[in-house]
């Protein structure tokens, strides 16, 4: 029976719910810039990664590894029907990481780190992964095991985003205390060399580090001598506070925002952390508000599209903009985040006709793709839906944070709009800033 699949835009000031779209059939737009679980392992150095699942599934995971040239650190188990039927999962699960192994130990050693992906057939047939692990850490003593998961469709439990972010931290062995270093944990991208939490943890003579300057896999298990760890992504928030209770370490999550009032806060909180002076929030307001106006003045009444792909919070930033006299008018999400909820409420307020897009409803693979007027699009889902050539491409926050994050933001959508870019063939590759074959 044919059913109407409904509309994929709802204004601001019509949202009843965090949940503006109804789950349904999804659509998967071309454009695969954020990072997917296999360019967030790669991130561990020295790691190696086994993927257990079935050939439909692994030939996305596969590819991901390829594009990357990373295939000397992938292998690959492949679960056929006659596995499930003859209830030989779990045997082959543990057999095929072994062989894998012994494979890579005969070509020369085996790896320090290696991360696991079972998926949902191990769920579904109730396979013991406990004991798979317990079996693995007997036969290989010198490797520390990961336990990851893929399993999207387990809409109950932790998404394999947020679970890899958490227990890639689990191998992160309890040592001393070192309060001269800082470890910022859990982001894809590291942090924005002139953003305001570098810079006060330099005032406070203290050395910041992150999986992205461990060039070993002993240089990353150094991260855990941290006094202080901390998080600015959303989805690294329960790995932080795991990972710090179990080491015995001070934890803050500090998520990036385009709230004046809530980066202030966040720096009163740092400092304090760090035994430092809180930073000038007068000064620092008034150079944002300085980049937000060359900003206006250059782009006028230029339309702008913001998708959730570039930043945690595109409501929030929504928000900055219209604040500041900037003609937002379309923000590209399907779910408002609790941490975005507050700029929501302020859009329907005052802004309740900004139309809000789904990403992922299956209507949208027939929606026009161009405007009357060329958009500036902030992220690569908003140029791809909108067809503009003007767009800032960066996602998940792009290592911006704080007030520095503002100004960089500004400085950003005018180079996005002085200086066009080719949308069709950047947006399709994936993991931004990955090595990519395409």
């Amino acid at each position: 029976m044919l059913r109407r699949i409904g509309r994929s835009v709802i204004e601001a000031g019509d949202t009843t719910s965090p949940a503006l779209f109804p789950a349904k059939l999804e659509f998967n737009p071309p454009v695969h810039e954020p990072w997917n679980i296999v360019h967030i392992g790669m991130l561990v150095p020295e790691a190696h990664q086994v993927y257990i699942c079935a050939v439909n599934c692994m030939r996305g995971v596969v590819l991901t590894a390829a594009e990357m040239g990373a295939r000397e650190r992938f292998s690959c188990v492949v679960l056929k029907e006659e596995d499930i039927t003859r209830g030989t999962v779990e045997e082959v699960t543990l057999e095929g990481i072994t062989d894998a192994l012994h494979k890579l130990e005969a070509r020369g050693s085996l790896p320090p780190c290696v991360i696991v992906f079972p998926v949902c057939t191990h769920h579904f047939l109730g396979v013991s992964m406990a004991h798979v692990y317990r079996e693995l850490e007997e036969r290989f003593p010198t490797i520390d095991f990961i336990h990851g998961f893929m399993d999207p469709i387990m809409n109950s439990r932790l998404t394999p985003d947020v679970r890899l972010r958490d227990v890639m931290h689990d191998v992160l062995k309890p040592c001393d205390e070192d309060n001269r270093l800082v470890a910022h944990l859990g982001s894809d991208f590291p942090l924005d060399g002139d953003c305001d939490l570098r810079q006060m943890v330099r005032t406070s003579r203290r050395t910041l580090a992150s999986i992205h300057d461990c060039a070993s896999y002993a240089d990353y298990q150094g991260l855990a001598r941290a006094g202080l760890l901390v998080a600015t992504y959303p989805n690294a928030r329960r790995g932080l506070e795991k990972v710090a209770a179990r080491l015995g370490r001070r934890a803050l999550y500090l998520p990036g925002s385009f709230s004046y009032d809530e980066i202030e806060g966040q720096h009163a909180e740092l400092a304090e952390a760090l035994g430092i002076q809180v930073p000038d929030a007068a000064a620092e307001i008034a150079t944002c508000d300085e980049e937000l106006a060359r900003t206006k003045a250059l782009v006028g009444d230029t339309p702008i599209a913001i998708d959730a792909a570039l930043h945690p919070r595109p409501l929030g930033l929504a928000r900055l903009l219209l604040e500041h006299d900037l003609n937002v008018q379309e923000v590209y999400l399907d779910v408002v985040s609790a941490e975005d909820a507050d700029a929501l409420a302020w859009l329907k307020e005052h802004a309740p006709h900004v139309q809000l897009s789904s990403i992922v409803l299956p209507e949208l693979r027939v929606a026009p793709r161009t405007r009357a007027r060329t958009m500036l699009a902030l992220g690569p889902k908003a140029a791809w839906f909108t067809g503009t050539d003007r767009f800032v491409n960066i996602v998940e926050g792009g290592g911006l944070w704080g007030f520095a994050g503002i100004r960089a933001m500004a400085r950003l959508m005018r180079e996005a709009w002085e200086t066009p870019k080719d949308t069709r063939s950047i947006v399709p590759r994936k993991g931004l800033g990955c090595v990519s074959c395409i």
